[in-house]
């Protein structure tokens, strides 16, 4: 099968959750003999054409917009074009294209008209899911951009069975035309170098007698942040003051700051503004805690890249996380936007150190049993036959 990708993020551009989704789904899908062309946007010195583990991947330029719209609009012109330039020029048949959310949607299905290939889409979010309802002028137009992908995608793959029902309901998809598939990780990234001073590492951040408890992620309302913050008071008189809570994420952190100085626990905070990768894989290794009090979470790849690096794992019972974390099993779930229930949760990881292990030992467990990169590539392969398939029996 040859396959065109869009995807609006993809390494060195990391945003959120969906360039690392990209980037190790589709050398897995190459292992199964698939020719992948991936197309993604420039950014600063990455190569416009490249070969990333078997997979072509096509950077293009976009011109800068007067807002993001705008923006957007020029990326979908210029992917389009380019796509198109692959297809005539380049004498590439592609069997199938892919698009990875609505951003991508408008290059995607002009592609797909124009040149008779069936669109899968993987759609990661809603506007509707991320703000509970729609709002405003802009929650409405993207919630119609993303409709419209919907529509035009011959097969919808979602992350979890939660988002399965959000697409049903909030894009009015039919629920049999939706695949399950998870996101997944690669476990072996988060191994501990034996050769680095992990102890230096860590009073970086904390001092010896106190636990870590941190966060990852982006710093908006959805992520919950300021219901940790709002735990950490009691966390702190039960552990006697032994405990740091470390915020992990650029973007606007005033806020929470301010949030903190006002619960009189600001010198027991650390925001550490953006991390890199590699810091932050190191990092994981000598934390106490992780903790994801989301308060939309579609799936939730932070718990597995907390699962892969051997600590124990602490959420909230909202979106996907309950599919991800087995509470009492493979970590603990807690009620969404409830710090007094977050505070437990988090206590019940700290105070029992070998009930912790036993957590982590069982999660470690269920990443190749669920989460493996190589099973959900073949369970991706099959959503790919079955449009190809169905596609055989029809006139286009």
């Amino acid at each position: 099968m040859k396959i065109l990708v869009l995807a609006w993020e993809f390494p060195p551009r990391l945003v959120g959750g969906l360039a690392r989704h990209v980037a190790e789904l589709y050398p897995e899908l190459v292992k199964l003999g698939h020719e992948i062309h991936l197309m993604t946007i420039e950014i600063g010195d990455a190569p416009g054409y490249q070969v990333v583990e078997g997979v072509h991947v096509h950077r293009v330029p976009v011109a800068q917009g007067n807002d993001f719209f705008h923006w957007v609009i020029n990326m979908n012109n210029s992917m389009g074009h380019y796509g198109g330039k692959l297809i005539i020029e380049e004498d590439l048949t592609f069997d199938l294209i892919h698009a990875h959310d609505w951003l991508v949607g408008d290059a995607a299905i002009a592609l797909k008209h124009h040149f008779k290939i069936p669109l899968v889409a993987t759609i990661h979010a809603t506007e509707y899911g991320r703000y509970n309802g729609l709002h405003t002028d802009t929650h409405l137009y993207i919630a119609s951009k993303e409709r419209i992908l919907a529509y035009n995608a011959w097969r919808i793959i979602v992350c979890s069975g939660y988002m399965r029902h959000e697409i049903h309901r909030a894009l009015s998809s039919p629920w049999d035309k939706i695949d399950v598939v998870y996101n997944g990780i690669r476990a072996e990234k988060k191994l501990r170098d034996p050769n680095f001073d992990y102890e230096s590492f860590r009073r970086l951040f904390a001092a010896d007698h106190e636990k870590i408890v941190y966060y990852v992620g982006r710093m908006t309302f959805e992520k919950g942040v300021s219901v940790l913050l709002n735990a950490a008071p009691k966390i702190l008189w039960e552990t006697g003051g032994s405990a740091k809570f470390v915020i992990i994420g650029g973007g606007n952190i005033e806020r929470l700051q301010l949030q903190a100085l006002h619960l009189g626990i600001y010198h027991k905070c650390y925001f550490t503004g953006f991390m890199s990768d590699e810091d932050l894989d190191k990092f994981q290794t000598v934390a106490d805690c992780a903790v994801f009090p989301s308060l939309y979470e579609p799936f939730g790849i932070v718990a597995l890249e907390s699962f892969a690096a051997k600590v124990p794992v602490v959420v909230s019972d909202t979106g996907g996380f309950p599919e991800v974390v087995r509470h009492g099993q493979t970590g603990i779930v807690t009620r969404a936007n409830n710090s007094e229930s977050l505070a437990n949760g988090i206590l019940d990881v700290l105070k029992n150190p070998n009930y912790a292990q036993w957590l982590v030992n069982n999660a470690y467990q269920d990443l190749d049993k669920r989460f493996s990169w190589p099973k959900l590539a073949q369970q991706t392969e099959a959503v790919y036959g079955l449009v190809l398939h169905q596609k055989a029996q029809v006139v286009w």
